[in-house]
This record gives C-alpha cells, sequence and structure tokens, in this order.
C-alpha cells in the first residue's frame, strides 16, 4: 500500500470510527431519555411540604421538568404559582386545618364548618377536586363516639362538595409513631365513617406509609377497601424517607394493586428526601412508582 493511500484509509477510518461513536453516545443518550420516560399508567404528584427548603417558584419548574403534573397540600396562597407552571393541586389544604383539633368533637365543627365554607368554594374556582380534612385526636372519646361526631360535623360540608364537585378527603394516620391518639388510624374506621356519610364526595387518603404502620397488609387492604378510598401518599418504612429498596415495602407491587383496582386519581411521593439533591430522590421515588 503507497503511504497517501495508508494516510488516507487510516483518516477514512478515523472520520467513520468517530461516527460510530458519536452515534452510539446518540443513541445512548436517547436510550436514556427513553429510560427516564413516563409509562403514563400513573398519575404522579408530590407533597409540597416535604420540599419547603426549596423556594415554590423553583420547586415547581424541578416538578415540572420531572414530568409530574400535580403537587399535593397547597394552601391558597401558592395556587396560582401552581397554574403559572402548569401544575394542579392535587390535594388542596389551608392554614386553619388542624391534625389534632378535627371533626370528632363537636366543639369544634362551628369553625370548622365556616373555614370549610369558605374554603370548597374557593377550590372549586380554581378546579382543585380534592381538600383534605381530619379526624383529630381521641382526646378520651371512644370510637363510636368519634365516629358519630365525624359523621355529623361532616354532613353539611359534604352536601356543599357535592355541590361544588369537590371531593372532601379524611387522610388515615398511624397513632403508633407520629401521631398519637389520632382516631382515623385504622383503613376499617375510616370506611366506616364513609359509609356512614354515605356520598362519594367524601373519600379516605390512604397514606401507604402510616397504615404499614398501623396495620400492614397493604395489598389486600387496598383491594378490600379501594371502594373508599379517594387518594394515595407515597413513603419508605420505616422513617418516611426514600421508598428503594432501603425499607421494607414493595411499592411498584402496591401501585400495580392501586392501578388493578381502576383507580385514576393521583398517587402523591410524601417521603422526607435524605439525599444532597433532593430532586434526585424524588425522581427516583417516581421512576420506582411508575409500573
Amino acid at each position: 500500500m503507497h503511504r497517501r493511500n495508508a494516510i488516507k484509509n487510516i483518516a477514512g477510518g478515523v472520520v467513520l470510527s468517530g461516527l460510530a461513536l458519536n452515534a452510539c453516545q446518540g443513541q445512548g443518550t436517547q436510550q436514556k431519555e427513553a429510560d427516564d420516560q413516563l409509562k403514563g399508567r400513573v398519575n404522579h404528584s408530590v407533597c409540597r411540604w416535604c420540599y419547603g427548603k426549596i423556594p415554590m417558584e423553583q420547586f415547581c419548574e424541578q416538578v415540572h421538568d420531572l414530568g409530574l403534573r400535580a403537587m399535593d397540600l397547597v394552601t391558597p396562597q401558592e395556587w396560582s404559582i401552581l397554574k403559572k407552571n402548569n401544575l394542579e393541586c392535587s390535594m388542596a389544604t389551608a392554614d386553619f386545618v388542624s391534625l389534632t383539633e378535627g371533626f370528632n368533637h363537636t366543639e369544634f365543627h362551628d369553625p370548622l364548618q365556616e373555614a370549610y365554607r369558605e374554603l370548597i368554594p374557593k377550590a372549586a374556582a380554581e378546579g382543585i377536586k380534592n381538600v383534605i380534612c381530619f379526624s383529630g385526636n381521641r382526646k378520651g372519646i371512644s370510637e363510636e363516639e368519634g365516629l358519630d361526631n365525624c359523621a355529623r360535623g361532616l354532613e353539611p360540608l359534604v352536601k356543599l362538595a357535592e355541590k361544588e364537585n369537590i371531593v372532601l378527603t379524611m387522610e388515615l394516620l398511624n397513632s403508633k409513631v407520629n401521631h398519637a391518639d389520632y382516631q382515623c388510624d385504622h383503613t376499617a374506621w375510616g370506611a366506616a365513617l364513609a359509609e356512614k356519610i354515605g356520598s362519594p364526595n367524601f373519600k379516605l387518603l390512604y397514606d401507604i406509609y402510616h397504615m404499614q404502620i398501623m396495620e400492614g397488609d397493604i395489598i389486600a387492604t387496598i383491594r378490600e377497601y379501594h371502594p373508599y378510598i379517594g387518594h394515595y401518599h407515597t413513603g419508605g418504612v420505616p422513617g418516611r424517607n426514600e421508598i428503594n429498596d432501603s425499607q421494607e415495602l414493595n411499592y411498584p407491587a402496591i401501585i400495580q394493586a392501586i392501578l388493578d383496582t381502576g383507580y385514576q386519581g393521583y398517587i402523591a411521593q410524601e417521603f422526607i428526601p435524605t439525599y444532597d439533591d433532593p430532586i434526585a430522590a424524588l425522581k427516583e421515588g417516581v421512576m420506582i412508582c411508575d409500573v
């Protein structure tokens, strides 16, 4: 082979090799982007309070970039920021909402009813579909009394929710680790309340973290009580941190069980991130749940 031809062939080989390398790298980038694509079977959301150190505007942009469409537990003061960033409020709350002073004690009925009568129409006007509420702590009352009091206190608000196309949603919390004395701490109690109220505009927020602590048997419970459940929250057990393999719950199986019930609402990430990059932790949690 002449020297000139040899150099030409070598140069041509380098160009082809470079093109091939670029093509492989391009395929790798495309594959990574494909891997990061959400499948579209799960409506993903995230709870605002877990990322409270991130300014709301910045957090909305990051959430939107991850492909999420909604955010949970946002107060009216920040609804406009969500709308500006093309995000929904998947569960509304307000400053007056209390975990400990709820509908299970009649002395709280008047102030709660007054406040919710303002919040429910305001949420409806913004196109929000879910508003959170809580049973409150027992403070010595029985399960039956608490059930009756909740039903009486919620009745006029559920009628308003029916009119405004809002679902008033009571969260199930654990009373063993995080919320001592909280009354709505078992799925069966919450379902009994929903039966007593008897309206599609009252549902339960099934927090997987809390109910794993209180009763376990997550998938079987979801299958049994799903008609009463209107919303879901995640969280790693123990600790309420990331939902990866450092904790005891099999989230892909749980999410699949939720989808198998026909559920089409939002599933919100509600774990407290421990990673240096909290958004990386959120992305990981979303991808784990994206079955």
